[in-house]
């Protein structure tokens, strides 16, 4: 294995998965205010799982995003 590849395709991976989560989420979070849904002020509980192909990695990682 190649430390420099792998380092880098994983930082791009990280990036692209930080960036795009974060533009769905707060899509959503307006979304569901616009609709009446949320009021704004809310804590949401949050969840991801990162799996990995051609591994046993499965991981879920949970959290909470305050509104106000």
């Amino acid at each position: 294995m190649n430390e420099d590849i792998f380092n880098a395709s994983l930082r791009g991976f990280l990036k692209k998965v930080g960036i795009t989560s974060q533009r769905e989420i707060e899509k959503a979070v307006r979304d569901a205010i616009e609709a009446g849904k949320l009021k704004g002020n809310e804590k949401l509980p949050a969840e991801m799982t990162l799996t990995l192909g051609g591994t046993e990695l499965k991981l879920v990682i949970d959290g909470e995003i305050e509104l106000a």
